[in-house]
C-alpha cells in the first residue's frame, strides 16, 4: 500500500512538471511573438518589393500574377547596392551580343590630319632685277613655265653705261700694258683703275663667263647678255623686245623647284601634337597611291581668325617637278603621346550623352554600372581615360548603346514607380498635389554672377511672402539668360519655390523705366 502511494505520488510529481514547463514555454513564446508584432507594428513600412526580385514595388499590399504576396520593406532595410547598376540576365547578355575589355595601360598614338598647300621655297626663289639703265634687244625666256638653267641667257640688252663700264675697262687693262716699263707708281694706279672697272661690272652682276670673255677678247659687247643665277622655272615675266627698263625694275621671277614647302593649316586643338622635325606624310589627288615624306621645319606663331588654324611649315624634296605650287595636299602626322603609359579604353566603349562621357562597367554577375568618365588624348583606336575608372575594370565594347537603353527604361520605370508611390501616398493621406506657386516682384539689379548663375538683388516688398524691401541674392533657373542684364538695371522677376524650399528666379524682364534707383521704389 505504502508502495502503491509513493508511485502515485511520484507521477502526480512529473505531471507536475511537464505541465509547468509547457506552460511557461508557451507564455514566452507568446511574449516574444507579441514583442516582434509590436516592434514591426512600430517600424515604418517603406514600401512593398516583389516577391521574385523584379523591379517592381508597391506602395500597398497586394500580390503578384502568382498569388503571392509582395514583401514588406520596413525603414532601414532598404537594399544597399547601387541603385544606378541595371541586371540583365545571362541569357539576354548572350542575345544582345555584349563584349567588354578591361582598362588598361597603354602607349597611344595619335595622327592629325591636315589640308595644305604646296608652295615654292621662299628660299630658292630669285628675282632679276638689273642695276642699270637700258633698252630690251631680244629675250630668250620669253614665256612663263619656261624651264631655265643657271647660266643660260635670259635676254641681250643694250645699255650706254654697260657700254662706256666696258671701256673704262679696256682702257686702264691697255695702260697696264703700256706702264709695264713705267714707274711703280704709274703701274699701281693703272692696276687700281683696271681693277676698280672690272669691280663696278661686277657689282652689275654680270656673270663671270662675259667678263672673261671681256678679258679675254679685248672688245666691248654692244648688246650684252643677261643670264640666269639658279636652275629653276619662269613663274613671272615683266618684259618685251624694244623695252625700256630702270634700275630696279622687275623684269623676271624664277624659282627652283627641286624642294618646296607644304604650308598645312591645323587646327588649334590639335596643335599640342605637333612639334618641329615631325615626320609627316603628304598625298595629292594628281598622284593616287604616291606617299611624299617630309619633315616640320616650323610652325608659324599666329592663328588664323576664320579657320581657327594654324600654318605648319613641311620642306619636302621635289626632284622630279611633280608637286607644283598651288596643288592641294593632305598631310597626316603621327603623333606620340609622349613615351610614358596612361590609361586607356577603346573607342567603342564611350558614350556622348551631351557634355558628358559615360562607359558601362561590368560588375558582373549580369550587373553593369554607368560611369562619367573625363577624357584626354583620343586616337583611332583608344581614348585616354584622365579619371572615372581605374585599371583592370571592365568596361563595355560592344552593345553598350542597347545597355544604356535598358539604364534609361529603369530610369523610367523607377520614376514611374515613384509617382505612383507618391500619389498613392497622398491619396492616402487625403493630399491633392498643389501646383506650383509664382511670386512676382520688383528690385534692382547690384551685382550678376553669372559662373554660379547667382543674382544680387534690392528688391521692393514682396507682400504675398510677407519680405520686406531688401538685398537678397537669388539663384537663377537654366532657361534664365543672365548676359542681357547688368547692374542697375530695374527689374520685374518672378520667383518660385524649388524642391530643396528655396525661391529661385523663374524669369527676369527689364523694366522700360529706370526710375528705382540706388534705393527700393513702390510698386
Amino acid at each position: 500500500m505504502n508502495t502503491t502511494k509513493m508511485l502515485a505520488i511520484l507521477m502526480l510529481a512529473i505531471t507536475a512538471l511537464v505541465t509547468g514547463y509547457w506552460w511557461g514555454s508557451s507564455v514566452g513564446s507568446l511574449s516574444t511573438t507579441g514583442a516582434n508584432e509590436i516592434a514591426q507594428a512600430e517600424r515604418k513600412i517603406l514600401y512593398y518589393r516583389n516577391p521574385m526580385g523584379l523591379p517592381d514595388t508597391s506602395p500597398i499590399p497586394k500580390k503578384d500574377s502568382m498569388g503571392m504576396d509582395y514583401i514588406p520593406v520596413y525603414e532601414g532595410e532598404e537594399p544597399q547596392t547601387d541603385s544606378a547598376a541595371i541586371q540583365i540576365s545571362t541569357e539576354r547578355i548572350q542575345k544582345l551580343g555584349v563584349r567588354t575589355e578591361p582598362a588598361a595601360y597603354r602607349v597611344i598614338n595619335r595622327k592629325v590630319q591636315a589640308l595644305a598647300t604646296i608652295q615654292p621655297n621662299e628660299r630658292l626663289l630669285h628675282t632679276v632685277t638689273p642695276k642699270f639703265e637700258g633698252w630690251i634687244q631680244k629675250l630668250h625666256a620669253n614665256t612663263t613655265g619656261q624651264s631655265i638653267k643657271k647660266g643660260e641667257v635670259l635676254m641681250e640688252v643694250y645699255s650706254p653705261e654697260l657700254i662706256t663700264a666696258q671701256h673704262e675697262y679696256l682702257i686702264a687693262a691697255k695702260g697696264m700694258h703700256w706702264s709695264r716699263e713705267s714707274d711703280p707708281e704709274v703701274q699701281a694706279r693703272m692696276q687700281r683703275l683696271s681693277e676698280n672697272a672690272l669691280q663696278k661690272l661686277y657689282n652689275w652682276d654680270i656673270s663671270e663667263i662675259d667678263l672673261r670673255q671681256l678679258q679675254r677678247e679685248g672688245t666691248s659687247i654692244s648688246y650684252f647678255p643677261l643670264r640666269s643665277t639658279i636652275n629653276g622655272i619662269v613663274i613671272e615675266k615683266n618684259v618685251t623686245p624694244g623695252k625700256r627698263f630702270m634700275p630696279g625694275e622687275v623684269m623676271y621671277e624664277i624659282v627652283d623647284l627641286s624642294q618646296v614647302w607644304v604650308l598645312a593649316e591645323v587646327f588649334e586643338q590639335d596643335l599640342r601634337m605637333i612639334h618641329i622635325n615631325q615626320t609627316a606624310t603628304i598625298t595629292v589627288d594628281a598622284y593616287p597611291g604616291s606617299f611624299f615624306s617630309g619633315k616640320i621645319t616650323f610652325i608659324y606663331p599666329t592663328v588664323t581668325p576664320e579657320t581657327r588654324t594654324t600654318k605648319v611649315r613641311i620642306e619636302l624634296a621635289n626632284e622630279k617637278a611633280l608637286l607644283k605650287p598651288e596643288m592641294y595636299a593632305r598631310v597626316e602626322f603621327s603623333s606620340v603621346h609622349g613615351t610614358r603609359k596612361v590609361l586607356a579604353i577603346p573607342n567603342s566603349a564611350i558614350l556622348n550623352a551631351g557634355t558628358q562621357k559615360r562607359v558601362f562597367v561590368a560588375l558582373g554577375a549580369g550587373r553593369f554600372e554607368p560611369r562619367t568618365i573625363e577624357t584626354g588624348m583620343q586616337t583611332d583606336d583608344y581614348t585616354e581615360v584622365l579619371s572615372g575608372l581605374e585599371a583592370g575594370e571592365a568596361v563595355v565594347t560592344r552593345a553598350n548603346f542597347l545597355i544604356d537603353a535598358e539604364s534609361n527604361l529603369k530610369a523610367a520605370y523607377s520614376s514611374f514607380n515613384q509617382s505612383k508611390l507618391d500619389s498613392q501616398t497622398n491619396a492616402n493621406n487625403g493630399a491633392a498635389k498643389i501646383p506650383a506657386k509664382r511670386y512676382h516682384a520688383k528690385g534692382i539689379i547690384q551685382s550678376i554672377d553669372w559662373t554660379d548663375q547667382t543674382v544680387t538683388i534690392a528688391h521692393d516688398p514682396i507682400m504675398s511672402l510677407g519680405w520686406p524691401a531688401m538685398i537678397m541674392d537669388f539663384k537663377v533657373i537654366e532657361s534664365v539668360e543672365l548676359h542681357s542684364l547688368k547692374p542697375d538695371q530695374s527689374i520685374d522677376f518672378t520667383l518660385i519655390e524649388n524642391v530643396s524650399n528655396e525661391y529661385v528666379i523663374e524669369h527676369i524682364h527689364q523694366r522700360a523705366d529706370n526710375s528705382i534707383k540706388n534705393g527700393h521704389g513702390g510698386h
